[in-house]
């Protein structure tokens, strides 16, 4: 919190008001000590007067502004930062065992569902269409065999075992065939693909591994020649949906008793500092870190131009509670006093000051929220605050 303090010693209170006595505007000689409100030299208030006068030269060091009121936000700051929303980021890798023959991609560039990433050659991938091939050939084998069957079974040239015998060959080549071509299909070949190697007989061991999401390419893992085994870390390739953020604050735990899920969270980050990115609390972490005693909250931005990126730092302003109107001053018209109390020193002729001891709730836009001490319309000094304490610490001791 800001505060202005005031000069603990009579001799750096001197300092501060030699330039204004220098420029002779010190106290008028003619005021007595009753109409300046200090007391006699020796006395207790002698170090805490709790009113003083200024003249019209010492008035030109303060701002004077009545107490007015302002909305504020129960509200508290945390340090996080960006990152991509892993709901959304994909690791994608091969399902099957084999070795990377070719990469499609970079780090960077931005992909379509469906677009090929890189390329590998498996052993997996030639055994189903060595097996495809051989299933077509027994296929087609059984069709004539059938057909032959059926001819002289007609004339009755054949027994009714052989040619159900026949029918039953037929059926079962034909299941083999179509689950062939499913296991073919596993890979992610289409039907004209399947049907390209059935009817040229050539097994083609590159099979190409497709981005499942749009996205942008956030990670490359990634080499000709190396091997792909599926669930390896890390995966060949990672891919991203950025057009939503992850924002993580690192809020302490004094604090967990008052965070809610759907809370407003707004959101500011020094690499854009003219911009401020308002979400709501997504999801609060269940376990603290045990070195920092913080807790991981998350709110979700969007940002579908990709102008935030993982890793920046941000400050977070959580909000709290409801807002309430209060009586509010600006930081500068409140003094912590060497007790530790909170003063502000309030006039009605704009020349005789009183010292008012005041309770403070929130700071926020420059303004001290005041709980109690003072009513709304009061003239106080703002600018020059520690001026006016300073005044009243020379004057009690003079």
């Amino acid at each position: 919190m800001r505060f202005h303090f005031v000069v603990p010693s009579l001799a750096a209170a001197i300092l501060v008001l030699s330039t204004c006595a220098l420029q002779g505007c010190g106290r008028d000689p003619a005021a007595g000590n009753a109409a300046t409100g200090r007391a006699q030299p020796g006395s207790p208030a002698a170090t805490a007067s709790q009113s003083v006068d200024l003249t019209s030269s010492q008035l030109q060091f303060v701002s004077i502004a009545p107490a007015s009121e302002r909305v504020f936000t129960v509200q508290s700051e945390a340090v996080g930062v960006v990152d991509y929303d892993e709901d959304l980021a994909v690791q994608v890798s091969s399902p099957y065992t084999g070795r990377i023959v070719g990469l499609r991609a970079r780090a960077g560039d931005r992909v379509r569902r469906g677009q090929e990433l890189f390329t590998i050659a498996s052993p997996d991938l030639v055994q189903a269409e060595s097996t495809l091939i051989s299933s077509a050939a027994t296929r087609a084998l059984d069709d004539q065999a059938l057909k032959r069957a059926t001819g002289l079974y007609a004339v009755r040239g054949m027994a009714q075992k052989d040619y159900e015998q026949a029918v039953s060959d037929q059926q079962t080549a034909e299941g083999a065939y179509e689950a062939a071509r499913d296991a073919v299909r596993i890979f992610g070949l289409s039907d004209a693909d399947i049907d390209r190697i059935v009817a040229q007989r050539h097994v083609d061991a590159s099979m190409p591994v497709d981005s499942p999401i749009d996205g942008i390419v956030t990670a490359r893992n990634a080499a000709p020649g190396a091997l792909v085994q599926p669930g390896s870390a890390p995966a060949p390739y990672t891919v991203a949906d950025v057009r939503t953020k992850w924002l993580l604050a690192q809020v302490p735990e004094d604090l967990l008793p008052r965070l809610r899920l759907g809370q407003q969270v707004d959101v500011r980050l020094p690499a854009l500092p003219t911009w401020v990115f308002h979400g709501r609390i997504s999801n609060i972490g269940e376990a603290l870190d045990p070195n920092t005693r913080r807790v991981a909250v998350r709110t979700d931005v969007s940002d579908p131009n990709n102008e935030l990126h993982p890793q920046m730092f941000a400050t977070f302003t959580l909000h709290l509670g409801d807002a309430t109107r209060s009586v509010a001053v600006p930081y500068d018209a409140v003094v912590r006093e060497g007790d530790g109390t909170m003063t502000v020193w309030v006039t009605r002729d704009r020349h005789h000051f009183v010292r008012r001891t005041v309770q403070l709730g929130e700071q926020q836009d420059g303004y001290d929220q005041i709980l109690g001490g003072l009513q709304s319309g009061e003239l106080v000094a703002t600018t020059g605050a520690l001026f006016v304490s300073n005044a009243a610490v020379i004057g009690a001791a003079e």
